[in-house]
């Protein structure tokens, strides 16, 4: 059994959204893909500055898929709020973390130059 593990995006939250969610999953499930409606979630991006419209479920197969309030996808951190602060953090976090494998290495004297450079 195949899994679709991607993302979707959306134009907007159209009236028209959990109909078009239920076409993708009959067509997912007619190409042998298993399309996991417990495992979905969703951000809602309002990227026009289209602000206090009422939120609105997103339903697939009568189960509302939970709305999250950021996205990590392919080492970016989307977030619904536009801001870029949880990306920032993440990339810091790890250009530490590759510093902290890095260092082990550079800063031992029993390492010769040559393997170093």
């Amino acid at each position: 059994m195949l899994f679709a593990d991607d993302i979707i995006l959306i134009d907007e939250m159209q009236d028209g959204v959990n109909e078009r969610l239920e076409i993708w999953r009959k067509t997912l499930d007619s190409k042998g893909f298993k399309f996991s409606s417990t495992k979905t979630e969703f951000v809602e991006c309002k990227f026009r500055g289209i602000w206090g419209e009422a939120d609105r479920d997103v339903r697939l197969e009568s189960q509302v898929i939970p709305k999250k309030e950021s996205f990590k996808y392919l080492g970016s951190v989307i977030q619904d709020d536009r801001e870029i602060d949880e990306d920032v953090m993440h990339r810091i976090g790890e250009g530490w973390m590759k510093w902290r494998l890095a260092s082990g290495v550079l800063c031992d004297w029993k390492v010769p130059l040559k393997l170093k450079g």
